[in-house]
């Protein structure tokens, strides 16, 4: 994968890069958040490795303006390990996946690797169909109504889940575990924050929602009627 680090320690960036280009990918670092948003905005690579903590833009500004303006790349924040506060909020605002500081290269290595690896899973069907909304797999687009609605990476891939098989309720742990494949555990909360923002833009402003939660049980989706 084509990936930019936007991260201000110099040395951390240097590290990153080098562990990520030992496993065979491209990555490139820039260290102030307005040069970094430019840089992605010009030409998107396929992942961002995030620093919250950036001068010229913080990482929450930064993030928020890259979703909207539709950055098709996959972001993965860093955040200090106790802030916990950060994490949610750098994920509601768009990121795909977070990883705490301090963290070993290994696992940031697997991260951006698990964060590619759905997409170069190919699928059976090409459009997925749920009621109103269409799911085109290779497009990456998502329709309703033939309103298109905008996802990041991560979004369409929870969406892509559960299209794949409507009226099946999953687990938030079966979810957490084929959209975020986390090796070292379970973060049920990552999958309701997702649901969350899923739920305000595939459902929100129409008249039957699709995306339903099962008491005790998990999530679905399920055409009305």
């Amino acid at each position: 994968m084509r990936i930019l680090v936007i991260e201000d320690e110099r040395q951390l960036a240097r590290h990153i890069c080098s562990a990520l280009t030992r496993n065979g990918h491209t990555a490139s670092a820039l260290h102030d958040g307005a040069e970094g948003l430019q840089s992605a905005l010009t030409d998107p690579p396929e992942l961002i490795v995030l620093d919250l903590n950036l001068p010229g833009l913080d990482g929450f500004n930064l993030l928020d303006q890259l979703r909207q303006k539709h950055c098709p790349a996959r972001v993965l924040i860093l955040t200090a390990r106790g802030e916990v506060e950060y994490r949610i909020k750098g994920l509601k605002a768009g990121a795909d996946d977070y990883l705490g500081k301090p963290f070993s290269m290994d696992e940031l290595v697997a991260r951006v690797e698990a964060l590619g690896r759905r997409a170069a899973t190919p699928q059976a069907s090409d459009v997925l169909k749920v009621g109103s909304l269409h799911l085109d797999v290779h497009r990456r687009r998502v329709m309703r109504e033939g309103q298109e609605i905008p996802l990041s990476p991560r979004e369409f891939e929870l969406l892509q889940v559960l299209m794949e098989e409507p009226g099946r309720v999953f687990s938030r742990i079966e979810l957490s575990d084929r959209v975020w494949q986390r090796d070292h555990g379970y973060d049920t909360r990552t999958v309701e924050i997702f649901i969350v923002r899923l739920r305000k833009k595939v459902d929100a402003g129409f008249d039957h929602p699709l995306i339903q939660t099962v008491r005790a049980a998990g999530y679905m989706i399920k055409a009305h009627g």
